[in-house]
C-alpha cells in the first residue's frame, strides 16, 4: 500500500462522517431555498404567539 492508501485507511471513518454531514447541510440549504422560492416564512403563520413579533417584517407596511 502506498502512502495515500495508508492515509486513506487511517482516515476512512472521518471521511465518511464528513461526507454525511456535508450531505445533510446541503439538504437543509436546498430545503430553505425551495421554501424561500415558494414564499414560505421560516416562522409560524400567525404573529400572535411569536416572541419576536415586534421585530417581524411580515406584518409591517
Amino acid at each position: 500500500m502506498g502512502t495515500f492508501g495508508a492515509w486513506l485507511a487511517a482516515n476512512i471513518s472521518t471521511i465518511i462522517v464528513s461526507i454525511v454531514i456535508i450531505a445533510i447541510i446541503a439538504l437543509i440549504i436546498m430545503k430553505m431555498v425551495r421554501d424561500k422560492r415558494k414564499g414560505k416564512r421560516s416562522c409560524c403563520d400567525s404573529c400572535s404567539g411569536c416572541g419576536a413579533s415586534d421585530a417581524c417584517n411580515h406584518h409591517k407596511t
